[in-house]
């Protein structure tokens, strides 16, 4: 990043205020994400194996749907926190109602496409023929959801460009709390089994999502702003979210190539690879929360004109995230075989996932690096740089990766070849960071 003069301790504090603020609620909401899963997991694992398997197929498919469509929190989040500090709360609202009225689009473009081809959708992703009518079913229901929880993501969006990651905690939380009770009576009670399950969760989005409107909807009658729907504004959203869509369509294809490679390398190396791939993931929820923080702040301050300000909260953004990278990584090399018992008690995958998970511990300042400069380029509406970083690390982490088996590497060669993506992602954000290219001042890009 470009040299900036010392900042003063008082400075540091305010930007530290400001990171934790943001930071600490927006951890609380993404944990509480996943829940949601683990909720109908728990639940519908007790009606039998088939409608389990049928589960796994059809959240496999949602959450992929869920993922890509995520850049509908990114893109809002940058663009609204840049009007806030511009001091135009009526455009910011606007903007974020541009982002709500193209979810709403996306979802219904998503049931349209999803409804009819659920049967072959199921087949794809090789569901077996015990569990295919049962995650058909739970598909063809829970895709209805699907605009809900899209608006959820853009509202989240909203908010947090607002400077609002509380809100979305208590929803985050108040929406596991519904789905877990509407289950259990749904599936139980109501005796409607996988289909009550899905039922429940589409009632608990819907829920959440007429939170969220309310929400800005008095945001938006206090500050006067419109809630027509606005066809260039949605399709300035729509432009700002495909540079987006790219990059997190890499990062999942990256994610996919390693799992197939694992796949390759054996039972035990498999087992291993999605132990240490959940553990993977619930790490990243920590660091990005600090990435999360990052959008809104340092869209603020582009908004407000303080291209210095955006600088020095960058730097120290990226110290939060050296920091909290150190502190995890020597929580997995010291837990690391008390957590392994927790998953498996075989002691093959134990023996494969235990020297990997040093090269995870080793790699957390490295993700924390990455996630924080992720979140400041998309908080500064650096889309296409980002697009284009992601499209160099998969070409090449692809073909590192698909080496490992030919080379007779095992589950420690590919996860340093993960490790070998992070610090292609870290070189080619740094190098952005310090050239101040994405320092982008005014309400709009």
């Amino acid at each position: 990043m470009t040299q900036a003069p010392v900042r003063p301790r008082s400075g540091r504090r305010q930007h530290d205020r400001e990171i934790v603020a943001l930071a600490v609620p927006a951890f609380g909401a993404l944990v509480a994400e996943p829940l949601f899963l683990m909720a109908d997991t728990a639940i519908v694992g007790h009606l039998g194996t088939a409608q389990l398997a049928g589960l796994g197929v059809a959240s496999a498919l949602l959450m992929t749907a869920v993922s890509v469509f995520v850049f509908l929190a990114y893109a809002t989040t940058a663009a609204v926190a840049r009007r806030v500090g511009a001091g135009d709360l009526q455009a910011a609202i606007r903007q974020g109602m541009d982002g709500i009225w193209l979810a709403l689009l996306l979802g219904a473009a998503v049931i349209a496409a999803a409804l009819p081809t659920a049967p072959h959708l199921v087949d794809l992703f090789g569901a077996s023929d015990a569990a295919a009518p049962y995650a058909t079913t739970y598909l063809r229901i829970s895709v209805l959801g699907i605009p809900a929880m899209l608006v959820v993501l853009a509202a989240t969006g909203v908010l947090r460009g607002l400077q609002d990651t509380k809100t979305p905690l208590y929803v985050a939380v108040a929406g596991f709390v519904a789905n877990g009770a509407l289950n259990v009576g749904l599936v139980y009670g109501a005796d409607l089994g996988i289909a009550g399950s899905a039922w429940g969760t589409v009632i608990a989005q819907c829920g959440m999502a007429g939170v969220y409107l309310v929400v800005v909807l008095r945001g938006a009658r206090r500050h006067g702003a419109s809630l027509r729907p606005d066809a260039a504004g949605i399709r300035a959203s729509a432009q700002a979210g495909v540079p987006l869509l790219v990059r997190t369509l890499s990062l999942r294809a990256i994610l996919m190539i390693a799992t197939a490679v694992a796949a390759r390398l054996g039972d035990a190396d498999i087992a291993a690879h999605q132990i240490i791939l959940s553990l993977w993931s619930l790490l990243a929820f920590a660091l990005d929360a600090i990435a999360i923080a990052g959008q809104a702040i340092i869209g603020r301050y582009l908004g407000a004109g303080d291209a210095q300000g955006a600088r020095d909260v960058c730097r120290r953004m990226v110290e939060w995230g050296i920091a909290v990278g150190v502190v995890l990584g020597v929580l997995v090399v010291v837990a690391r075989p008390a957590f392994l018992p927790l998953f498996t008690s075989d002691p093959a995958v134990k023996d494969v996932a235990l020297p990997a998970l040093i090269i995870v511990g080793l790699s957390q300042p490295i993700s924390g690096i990455v996630f924080v400069l992720d979140g400041v380029l998309m908080g500064a509406g650096d889309g296409p740089y980002l697009a284009w970083a992601m499209l160099i690390t998969l070409a090449i982490f692809t073909p590192a990766a698909l080496l490992v088996p030919v080379l007779g590497g095992g589950l420690t060669a590919l996860w340093a070849t993960m490790t070998l993506m992070m610090t292609v992602r870290m070189l080619t954000l740094w190098l952005r960071s310090r050239s101040g290219r994405w320092i982008v001042t005014g309400a709009t890009r």
